[in-house]
């Protein structure tokens, strides 16, 4: 019973603040820096820099929380590198976050699950062959699509913060954090292949249109 009346007294308090955003979209873009992480890696893992563009609606619930679901391409991907390889790989996503927009003065804060869909997955890079007859070391090159190797759903959580500039921009960063593992193998799975996930960290600038900002 205490537990209901607190939720009550809190969902009066949120009815009782005037609604701090109302519904409006807008258009955003920025910069992610990303990296596959998990388990039994042979390789060491190094962040890749690459960019982000979407669409995203505001619609309004109640006070100043909001739900904002976005639509976003998304390219992600890691560099890798050890003794004899030397590679970045670059997925591309159609990315869809749905979350909850609390709205604190300027400030934004957000957070809620993001549903991933792979459009492409590349690879570019070299490979130790090894030596030549007169011993000097020889690489083949690594690249062309490699789609078949991962996973087409990605599942991830996001959290960030937006800061309002006046009523038509903002700037905000977000982390986005893979649940499941992407690495897709078509023949029995050893104990010792890789799992892999997604680790995306966003910077961009977003832009408002509509509704009582």
């Amino acid at each position: 019973m205490k537990r209901f009346r607190t939720l009550l007294t809190l969902g009066g308090l949120l009815a009782g603040l005037p609604a701090a955003q109302a519904q409006y979209f807008g258009i955003k873009g920025g910069l992610n820096a990303a990296v596959l992480d998990g388990q039994q890696i042979s390789q060491n893992t190094k962040y890749k820099t690459s960019f982000h563009g979407g669409v995203f609606y505001n619609y309004n619930l109640i006070g100043p929380l909001s739900l904002r679901p976005e639509l976003q391409y998304s390219m992600q991907g890691s560099e890798f590198k050890s003794a004899q390889e030397d590679f970045t790989t670059k997925l591309h996503y159609l990315a869809i976050p749905v979350l909850l927009d609390l709205k604190i003065g300027p400030v934004h804060v957000q957070g809620g699950p993001q549903f991933g869909v792979l459009l492409r997955a590349e690879q570019d890079g070299k490979r130790f062959l090894g030596y030549s007859v007169s011993g000097d070391e020889e690489y083949g090159s690594v690249g062309g699509q490699i789609t078949n190797q991962f996973k087409r759903q990605d599942f991830s959580l996001c959290a960030g913060a937006e800061i309002d500039l006046g009523r038509t921009f903002t700037v905000g960063g977000r982390f986005n954090a893979g649940l499941n593992d992407i690495a897709d193998y078509k023949d029995i799975r050893s104990a010792n292949d890789p799992r892999l996930k997604n680790r995306v960290i966003q910077g961009y600038l977003a832009l408002r249109f509509g509704g009582d900002r």
